[in-house]
């Protein structure tokens, strides 16, 4: 008979990195404040395009010094949210690419392979097409489907929260 070992949702579900330490490892030991952008009309329908669902939040925090903006973000795998900080670099020619992909927080059961920087390095360097989507093709993870989708819409989310914030 084959023993059963339950998955460890202590581990799996835990944080990695808190927000905090997160921001600390980017803007040194004083971070910024944190700024929010606030989710309504033409930017909410965007948001949910990329989505795919309805806005569950209003709000989304954001921390900004010089050049560089980080998007703490939460968005479903299959059934819990995964926590994701991505860190966006503005560059002289006035486009913003993604730096950094750090999943703080990971609650499902399976795909957790998104976690590792084999899978989030795949994200340096991808920038938003002015019509949708992200610049560069992201490599699946087979059983991460989910997973995988999820941390593609966040980076494409908060691409587009910070042109929209840029242009205020």
């Amino acid at each position: 008979m084959l023993a059963f070992t339950p998955v460890s949702y202590a581990v799996q579900g835990s944080f990695e990195l808190s927000r905090e330490e997160f921001l600390r490892s980017v803007f040194g030991a004083e971070p910024p404040a944190a700024e929010r952008v606030w989710i309504t009309g033409e930017l909410r329908t965007q948001v949910a395009a990329i989505l795919d669902h309805e806005v569950s939040f209003m709000r989304a925090p954001y921390w900004r010094r010089g050049n560089t903006t980080v998007w703490v973000l939460d968005e479903i795998g299959k059934y819990k949210p995964i926590t994701t900080a991505i860190v966006l670099q503005h560059k002289a020619d006035g486009e913003t690419s993604v730096q950094q992909v750090k999943v703080l927080a990971f609650r499902e059961s399976r795909g957790w392979e998104v976690k590792y920087s084999f899978f989030t390095d795949q994200f340096i360097g991808v920038q938003r097409n002015p019509g949708g989507g992200l610049s560069h093709k992201v490599d699946g993870i087979t059983g991460a489907t989910m997973s995988v989708s999820a941390l593609k819409k966040q980076a494409e989310t908060a691409l587009l929260l910070n042109r929209h914030v840029q242009a205020q």
